[in-house]
């Protein structure tokens, strides 16, 4: 799947280039199943070989990621925060999140709101869905967009410089970045676990005491 998927990639870069790659960059910001580790690093790639501006596909791709990122940024605020306190109201107890947590959690974002933004954009599996909670959050637009351009453009010209330098072995990059998401993978686990097993213990004691 993963293979046909590339394929499909690379061809929408080769027929409308520029556009293409836009179109793809803003696509994996609303599906993540479509990696970046193929779509820049490739843009990347064919750029240096067709004598194409590595300049202007770190432009498009930017532009094409928070196109997208604020297509699900306004997704998540037309459902609000309002909304989600009564799903979790309802269902919280099925997932073990309480309204109270959600509030910390809201909290915890609105204070590091621009950084989490920022730095979100450059982190596998977390970038392409960072636009959810600050739409959530209903974080102010302007800020969100310059944080959101920002991240996006640090990540882009890493990945597409990283292809136009290793030319036709541009898919080598992908085997770093998978690595990087694995420990990002292992992160979200341990907090994941973490978060378990702190509830487990404040159940079992307030069932003793």
């Amino acid at each position: 799947m993963l293979g046909d998927l590339a394929t499909w990639v690379e061809s929408v870069i080769e027929k409308i280039g520029y556009l293409g790659v836009a179109l793809l960059v803003g696509l994996e910001s609303v599906i993540p199943v479509i990696p970046s580790e193929i779509v820049q690093p490739y843009a990347g790639f064919v750029a240096r070989r067709d004598d194409m501006s590595v300049v202007i596909m770190v432009i498009v791709a930017t532009i094409g990621s928070v196109v997208g990122s604020l297509i699900m940024y306004g997704i998540a605020a037309a459902i609000g925060p309002n909304r989600l306190h009564s799903f979790i109201n309802q269902y919280g107890k099925w997932v073990g999140i309480s309204s109270a947590e959600l509030d910390k959690a809201e909290r915890w974002f609105d204070r590091r709101a621009n950084a989490t933004v920022l730095f979100g954009r450059c982190v596998p599996l977390i970038r392409a869905v960072i636009s959810i909670p600050a739409g959530f959050r209903r974080m102010k637009i302007i800020p969100f967009t310059i944080y959101t351009a920002i991240g996006s453009l640090m990540w882009n010209i890493f990945l597409i410089g990283a292809g136009a330098l290793l030319g036709d072995q541009w898919d080598r990059i992908s085997k770093y970045i998978s690595v990087f998401q694995w420990v990002v993978i292992l992160a979200i686990i341990v907090v994941l676990a973490r978060f378990v097993i702190s509830r487990v213990k404040r159940r079992r004691t307030s069932t003793t005491s």
